[in-house]
């Protein structure tokens, strides 16, 4: 199949990307600078220079489907920023999707197109969207979901993948936040990091985005999930664990944790400080509450099931 792809030179784009190439997809991706286009060529594929904002069906030739992972996926910056990237971006790549005949659109989505700050239990894709939620990334995503949903006609169908906790080899935020904290050792557990969670291990996103290629139903979410639900503290530790690093037990509670990262908030627009904050409010919320998802729909409707389960991903992270 011929593929176009958005976000190649991050962790669930390149990962894709290289399961592509691998499975003999002719995969062409956005590029934006040369050092992408490296990046893109080492993983086997055909750089295209464009971004979120010029790209046009030009660009993506002859494609049959479209992967879009990039977004804007920071807990701090700029409104703009998140309403350019993930809304517009996602308007403008459904658009040249459908100017160069794409038949299937794969929108990778998350979780948080749910959080306004609330625990999520038992929570399955009937879930309505937080679209007035206080946290940017949060209504930005589900308003572009809003838009791949819309988009689906029976010549083109568009797809929703919602991922909860990514992480596995090639982890481009998590692990190196780990990392940065424990060395400077302002690590702290927010409530006791006892939330429990689902999560997704890249091979099982990955996984799920090839069977999106051939299945699931038009303008329909699903969410990709490992098996089991664990702890903050279980899941975050094991993944320190599989560098050496050993994460203390300080904690703060959850209620603090809201506080502080309102007052920080509050400090770095009041000062226009650089930089982030130490804490933000999606950081404390994100943290210290329970995310426990629903997966039949994507294992009846696409098939899914994880090919890796969480002990064999953190055996493999730490080279075990």
């Amino acid at each position: 199949m011929r593929v176009f792809l958005t976000g190649a030179s991050g962790f669930v784009g390149g990962a894709a990307a290289r399961k592509f190439v691998a499975a003999g997809h002719a995969v062409r991706a956005m590029s934006r600078s040369e050092k992408s286009d490296v990046a893109i060529r080492a993983l086997g594929a055909e750089p295209v220079r464009c971004d979120l904002e010029t790209v046009g069906g030009s660009h993506l030739g002859d494609c049959e489907a479209v992967l879009h992972c990039a977004a804007f996926v920071e807990q701090w910056g700029p409104i703009e920023a998140w309403k350019r990237f993930n809304i517009d971006g996602t308007a403008a790549v459904l658009k040249a999707a459908r100017e160069a005949g794409a038949r299937r659109f794969i929108h990778i989505s998350t979780e948080s197109v749910l959080w306004r700050g609330q625990h999520l239990r038992d929570v399955d894709e009937s879930y309505p969207l937080a679209l007035a939620s206080p946290y940017p990334y949060a209504w930005t995503k589900a308003r572009a979901e809003l838009l791949v949903r819309d988009a689906a006609t029976p010549e083109f169908t568009t797809i929703i993948l919602r991922p909860r906790f990514i992480w596995g080899p090639g982890d481009t935020t998590l692990l190196p936040a780990i990392r940065s904290m424990a060395a400077s050792g302002r690590w702290m557990w927010v409530g006791g990091g006892a939330a429990r969670t689902s999560t997704t291990h890249i091979d099982n996103l990955v996984h799920a985005i090839e069977l999106a290629l051939t299945s699931g139903r038009a303008g329909e979410a699903y969410f990709v999930l490992d098996e089991g639900v664990r702890t903050m503290k279980e899941m975050i530790s094991g993944i320190a664990a599989s560098e050496g690093i050993a994460l203390p037990d300080k904690a703060m509670p959850a209620w603090l944790a809201d506080m502080v990262g309102a007052a920080c908030e509050g400090v770095w627009r009041t000062f226009s400080l650089k930089g982030e904050p130490l804490l933000t409010r999606f950081g404390a919320m994100i943290m210290s509450r329970e995310c426990i998802l629903k997966g039949e729909k994507a294992r009846a409707e696409l098939g899914y099931a994880p090919v890796i389960s969480v002990a064999d991903g953190l055996r493999r992270l730490s080279g075990a």
